[in-house]
C-alpha cells in the first residue's frame, strides 16, 4: 500500500514542479524504464533513489513519504 501512495506522489509532484517522466528520468539518473515502473508502483523505489528524486524536484525525502515514520522532517 505504501509503495502506491509513493508512487502517487513521486508522479504528483513530478507534474507539479513541470517536468516529464524523460526530464526527471534524466536529471536524476534513472532510467525512463524504472522511473516509469516506480511511478507505476511495479517497482519499488529504494531510499536512494527516492532521495535523488526528492533532491532534483526540490522537496523532502518526508513530503514523498509522510507516511514512513523512520523519514525525519526536513
Amino acid at each position: 500500500m505504501e509503495e502506491m501512495q509513493l508512487a502517487h506522489r513521486i508522479r504528483a509532484f513530478r507534474k507539479l514542479k513541470g517536468y516529464t517522466q524523460q526530464q526527471l528520468a534524466e536529471e536524476t539518473g534513472i532510467s525512463l524504464a524504472v522511473l516509469g515502473a516506480i511511478e507505476r508502483g511495479n517497482r519499488r523505489a529504494d531510499d536512494k533513489v527516492v532521495e535523488t528524486i526528492a533532491n532534483v524536484l526540490g522537496i523532502s525525502v518526508s513530503e514523498l513519504k509522510p507516511f514512513d515514520n523512520n523519514t525525519t522532517k526536513e
